[in-house]
């Protein structure tokens, strides 16, 4: 791949647009320039651009356009998938006559979104056996069970797929059913010591990768790459990260890590069969001790180590260490397949042995905490109090990165978000007085091409009373129901907790004659599907609504907000970010609670507008959006709504709207 001159960047942008059926946008052309302007000097971008922009095109050109490899990571499944399904195609055959070559692009995921040969042909190593080995999935399933027949879905479809990628499987199968043939990259033998290697799915996609001129991943495979110093992306020059409000969060997932008992007992069980007595023996005394102690925790923060944890973890890390070695230099022929068996318990005993060393550490870089699931019980986990540092030092270097989103400019400016991703110093220069600490960069907002103030409006509700921790707000109850009256059904409810999602649809089922769908009553695709189906439906939700529902048109006129989605107070990680704020002399709250909560609003009411013909109302049932002093940074992070706290006039608003829509559909 070799750069070669191009053809001017407007010609590139206007036969990619035209080819996938869409219109050229003053945002997507001044958003293509820029990417082009960065990826030149090596530099980097941060991008705002609105729903409709098409932002998409946007970079692909200018990533195309420069003839090196170009990495382009996403946050969802549904942008991944119209990226090499639809955007990708079309733009590469609308470009290849204008570069003079064909552009190649693969999608690169992680290896248990793989089919494993190995697993499937070989069985699944099971720790439970009376003796350490595998057994074949295919044979203990019944045949009739859901599991059953999941299992002989995938055993057919194994001999027709060309990707053994799990999306490409339609219908999909359950989680449980997937497992018993895919395996992560701690359990896979490696191509050379596996006898079905050179078959292998997940291989043939990396090889596809290193020939690609792009490549897409997701957030965590990028993070994984970066972070953790393995090389599982092909060497690029450009990286692209889209929905990247996204990646701080998927960073921090990888960057953390979990103990819990039946997590070690797994890993005794795998392990126990395969070495010698006294090491076996080791391992399970620190997994008893290790559960007795986590019977008696309760949730929060541990800002030191207690002195009992410190010692069950210091026995857990050097028992594993022991088992560690002990896998390393045994073998035992009577064991059946033992590379796949040895394979499995040797990663699930490294898990056990680097999380226990990184928090018997105590690094004032890492928060520690207890959690306690209903379901699952007491867990241990440790994650990193900032991800700036390593997304500065990893991320940015040798490479130029852009990164975009609908949602980047928090309170009106760039610096929150920027801030959070390492891009912005802590002074000028660093502490030898040399160059600027944090790499270049330029945030650019290329607006949207819907007329927000015209098509919206951003309703505070100033009279209600102020939520309490307490719950159970008769008089928002009263204000939704309402709202949701006049609108004619028609309404996205965004709530704060599952607890308040539940509470609403209850009362509104009782009060009001129109369906009420309800988060976790059906699967989200079809909770969406019957919702734009009819416009009469409501739909009520928590944190995947707030981002993940796409439906233009009448369905969704009105959109709900119950509460400022703070943190909760008693969040181990957020209050210790914020704690570690105020200690350095900034303002916590604005920078970890009021930027969380800001980003949500503004991916929130970003549901309502998704067309140019549609319109609409936010509203939030919060009155410190208007009376707190935050209120204007909050307000600011939305989109440029028309702005009211006129009860009355909303209500007239949505019987209006709800006339228009009824008009029309007649």
């Amino acid at each position: 791949m070799t750069e070669s001159s191009s053809p001017p960047l407007e010609d590139l942008l206007h036969a990619a647009v035209t080819a996938v059926g869409g219109t050229e946008r003053p945002g997507q052309t001044a958003m293509a320039q820029a990417v082009a302007e960065a990826i030149d000097d090596s530099s980097h971008l941060l991008v705002q651009a609105g729903t409709g922009t098409g932002k998409s095109l946007g970079y692909l050109v200018p990533a195309l356009a420069h003839g090196e490899r170009v990495v382009v990571a996403t946050a969802t499944l549904a942008l991944q998938r119209q990226l090499v399904e639809r955007d990708l195609p079309r733009t590469v055959e609308a470009l290849h006559p204008l570069l003079r070559h064909r552009p190649e692009f693969a999608m690169l995921k992680g290896r248990s979104n793989y089919l494993c040969l190995h697993r499937l042909h070989e069985g699944v190593p099971q720790e439970d056996a009376d003796e350490a080995g595998l057994f074949d999935p295919f044979e203990a399933a019944a045949p009739t069970s859901k599991l059953g027949k999941d299992l002989m879905r995938l055993r057919d479809w194994s001999d027709e797929t060309e990707t053994g990628d799990r999306d490409d499987l339609t219908p999909g199968v359950s989680d449980r059913a997937w497992s018993q043939i895919s395996v992560t990259s701690r359990e896979c033998l490696g191509a050379s010591k596996c006898a079905y290697g050179a078959e292998c799915f997940a291989e043939a996609a990396r090889e596809r990768a290193k020939l690609a001129d792009v490549v897409v991943t997701n957030h965590a495979l990028l993070a994984i790459d970066a972070i953790e110093g393995a090389p599982v992306l092909p060497t690029h020059e450009v990286l692209i990260v889209d929905e990247a409000h996204e990646l701080v969060s998927r960073v921090t997932g990888v960057a953390s890590g979990e103990l819990t008992p039946g997590q070690v007992n797994r890993a005794v069980r795998r392990a126990a069969k395969l070495v010698n007595e006294q090491a076996g023996d080791a391992l399970q005394t620190a997994s008893e001790g290790f559960e007795r102690l986590m019977e008696l925790a309760l949730p929060g923060r541990l800002e030191k180590i207690p002195e009992d944890l410190g010692y069950v973890l210091m026995a857990l890390r050097d028992a594993a260490r022991t088992v560690i070695s002990a896998l390393g230099s045994t073998r035992d022929a009577s064991v059946k397949d033992e590379d796949a068996v040895r394979k499995q318990a040797l990663g699930a005993v490294e898990n056990i042995h680097q999380v226990a060393e990184r928090i018997v550490e105590a690094s004032e870089y890492d928060v520690v905490w207890y959690e306690r699931h209903d379901r699952f019980g007491a867990s241990l986990r440790v994650a990193p109090l900032s991800v700036s540092g390593l997304l500065r030092e990893k991320l940015f270097e040798d490479r130029s990165v852009v990164l975009t989103s609908a949602t980047l400019k928090l309170g009106g400016d760039f610096n929150g978000v920027a801030a959070s991703l390492g891009l912005a110093p802590e002074s000028p220069q660093d502490p030898e007085g040399g160059e600027e600490a944090a790499p270049r960069w330029q945030g650019l907002d290329v607006g949207s091409p819907f007329d927000y103030s015209k098509q919206g409006i951003l309703y505070v509700a100033k009279h209600l009373a102020q939520p309490g921790r307490e719950g159970g707000r008769a008089d928002m109850l009263d204000e939704l129901a309402e709202l949701v009256e006049a609108a004619g059904g028609r309404t996205l409810g965004l709530f704060s907790s599952m607890r308040a999602a539940q509470a609403a649809a209850e009362d509104l089922r009782g009060r009001l004659d129109m369906p009420i769908l309800l988060q976790g009553e059906e699967t989200l695709g079809e909770l969406i599907r019957s919702f734009s189906a009819d416009a009469r439906t409501c739909l009520f939700g928590t944190l995947s609504l707030w981002q993940g529902v796409d439906v233009p048109g009448p369905s969704c006129q009105l959109v709900v907000m119950d509460r400022v989605p703070f943190p909760r107070p008693d969040d181990p990680l957020m209050s210790a970010r914020q704690k570690a704020v105020e200690e350095a002399g900034g303002n916590g709250f604005m920078a970890v609670a009021a930027t969380h909560a800001a980003l949500l609003m503004a991916q929130g009411a970003g549901r309502l507008v998704r067309a140019s013909g549609d319109r609409g109302i936010v509203a939030v049932l919060d009155p410190r959006v208007e009376r707190a002093r935050y209120g204007s940074f909050l307000r600011k992070s939305m989109p440029e709504f028309w702005y009211t706290t006129d009860r009355n006039q909303v209500r007239r608003s949505l019987a209006a709207i709800d006339a228009a829509a009824k008009a029309q559909e007649a």
